[in-house]
């Protein structure tokens, strides 16, 4: 057999697929084709299965004569070897995709026509790989490129607003399986995700296009529009979280609707979150349509924000085993007092020598300074106490946290094992109530958002530099450290803080603080601060993603009404993409309440 004379290792790294043919269904590939050798050190990556066009084949295939020519140069010999020896080529250009990328590299003088799918793009246009990486850097590992991300992305507003009152409510018991079948859930997609990243070469595009290249552009169009629609409302809920966190707890005088009315407050502080969410969504916008790369460039620290709230919320939790912090919480009987508008817990004190009643009489009684005034026959027949709102570790309150107390809307939280007279009394705003009707299914609903965001790693598919790798490892791990945190933290919640203090969902009885901010040590501030700027990071990542992944299926021309959302701007920014997921995020932020919207998100 005729041996083969191969030049010196001139060797690149390479990755594509080959399909035995013979040399006469190569049109265009002479031995007068150009020499690329000096090429050789490029790196080539073909990203799909997928032929070129028939007509690219039988009339434009002469333009890349020089493309063919590098296959062969970048495989370690030279094009004429190759083409003297025809019986020994294995190399079928025609069924592989050539991107862009490749395109400029091979011939910088052509005009990049052809993308990731082979469909035809106009002048100015992006290619994939730079429109879907949020993190720009072309040489991308596993930790940088997947594992970091998926963390920023898994980790948001449900961790630090609602877990506490998760586990409140369903009990240490039932709030771990919750968080169990959620986090086993996202863990078997992203095992599915794995095996078709690992089946073949991981185009850019990310999990849109794994999915519609393993199963077809019109089942990949109808899950990305889903995907598109959650990661849409997604920044809507994270705006949500932000001005919940900024009115409650940062500046709640900022405050513009406000009501005397314990049953008008509710509807109040809606009304302040369309406005300020408006506000936020209209600023995030700008920020994303003028300065992207800002964003990316803050990622870091937005993670580095949520790090920290994280490792206060431990080292908070052992500080209680020996030092608890001071949260005390107003009991009347076993209901819960809201601090808010309570200066002492107690009926009465002792000013010089006299008995004079307190600010917590007159909120009960008809009158504020007489004694013999008539009262609420509740407040009448049981004592006014103080507890600890975070008796810490080695309390064992973990025994009266592990059942569940879902309540319905308007009830009062209470205390099981607080002794108290069993008379009726009056409904008074300063009791701690539910604000909403709670149910194991309401709860999967409202936390499920929590650990979704795996996608985070597999969208930067392009910027990664080994994809088939990265992909599996950084994102499976990602899932197991999140749900290592959010499963320890259900354990700790229950084991360091008083059951009606988990119940209350905005911290009436800890003074208006974030109830998970009462744990964290060194200060509360830290959790409010860095959830704050979390929420934040989190949201203008969804607002980044969502328009790219809409312009990827626009692109690919599967709802033929959705094109003009495949246009950009000179520069790669989807400028009409972004502008409809502003719209749709602003119904969003209308609904106004982050456990209305989280069930949708889940959905």
């Amino acid at each position: 057999m005729h041996q083969r004379q191969r030049s010196p290792a001139k060797m690149a790294s390479v990755r594509f697929m080959v399909t035995p043919t013979k040399i006469d269904d190569i049109p265009g590939l002479s031995d007068t084709s150009p020499d690329l050798s000096s090429r050789s050190s490029s790196r080539v990556r073909f990203s799909s299965r997928e032929s070129v066009p028939e007509t690219s084949r039988s009339e434009g295939m002469s333009d890349f004569s020089g493309a063919t020519t590098s296959v062969a140069t970048v495989a370690g010999e030279p094009a004429s070897d190759r083409t003297s020896n025809p019986h020994d080529v294995t190399e079928d250009v025609s069924q592989t995709s050539i991107t862009g990328e490749q395109c400029q590299l091979l011939d910088p003088g052509r005009k990049k026509d052809i993308y990731l799918n082979n469909t035809s793009y106009e002048d100015g246009d992006e290619y994939f790989d730079k429109n879907l990486a949020l993190f720009e850097s072309p040489q991308m590992g596993t930790f940088m490129g997947v594992y970091l991300p998926c963390l920023q992305n898994i980790f948001g507003v449900i961790l630090f607003l609602r877990l506490t009152w998760v586990v409140g409510t369903a009990g240490v018991l039932q709030a771990f399986a919750i968080v169990l079948i959620c986090c086993c859930c996202t863990l078997l997609t992203a095992i599915s995700m794995s095996a078709i990243a690992t089946n073949g070469v991981v185009p850019a595009g990310g999990s849109y296009f794994m999915i519609s290249r393993a199963l077809g552009p019109e089942f990949g169009g109808a899950v990305g529009l889903c995907f598109y629609l959650g990661t849409t409302f997604a920044a809507a809920m994270y705006i949500l979280g932000a001005i919940e966190i900024f009115l409650m707890y940062i500046t709640p005088e900022a405050a513009i609707f406000r009501s005397t009315d314990a049953l008008k407050e509710s509807a109040a502080m809606l009304n302040n979150m369309r406005v300020y969410g408006s506000a936020f969504l209209v600023l995030m916008v700008l920020v994303v349509f003028v300065g992207v790369r800002y964003v990316n460039k803050f990622a870091s620290l937005f993670l580095a924000c949520v790090i920290v709230s994280i490792l206060a919320i431990y080292a908070g939790a052992i500080k209680s085993s020996f030092a608890p912090p001071r949260f005390s919480v107003c009991m009347l009987g076993n209901r819960t007092l809201s601090g808010r508008h309570i200066d002492i817990c107690a009926k009465t004190q002792e000013l010089g020598n006299f008995t004079v009643p307190t600010q917590l009489w007159g909120l009960f009684c008809n009158s504020s300074k007489q004694l013999n005034a008539t009262c609420d026959e509740y407040f009448t027949h049981n004592n006014v106490t103080s507890i600890q709102g975070i008796p810490g570790l080695a309390s064992g309150i973990i025994t009266e946290n592990l059942w569940s107390s879902y309540l319905q809307k308007g009830e009062i939280i209470e205390k099981p094992s607080a002794h108290s007279v069993d008379v009726l009394g009056a409904m008074s705003q300063e009791y701690v109530l539910a604000d909403i009707t709670t149910s194991f299914t309401l709860l999967v609903g409202i936390f499920f958002p929590s650990v979704t965001g795996i996608m985070a790693g597999s969208n930067r598919s392009g910027d990664l530099k080994d994809a088939q790798k990265s992909i599996p490892i950084g994102t499976i791990l990602a899932i197991l450290t999140t749900s290592f945190v959010y499963l320890s933290n259900v354990v700790l919640f229950g084991a360091c803080i008083e059951g009606v203090v988990l119940r209350d969902k905005f911290g009436d009885a800890v003074h208006g603080n974030l109830v998970v901010g009462t744990l964290s040590w060194p200060s509360p501030w830290v959790i409010v601060i860095g959830s704050f700027f979390s929420t934040c990071g989190a949201g203008l990542q969804s607002l980044t993603g969502a328009p790219r992944l809409l312009q990827a299926i626009a692109k690919d021309n599967i709802i033929p009404f959705l094109r003009v959302f495949g246009h950009s701007k000179a520069n790669g920014e989807p400028t009409w993409a972004l502008l409809l997921t502003a719209g749709i995020a602003e119904l969003g932020i209308l609904i106004a309440s982050l456990d209305l919207v989280a069930p949708i998100l889940s959905m």
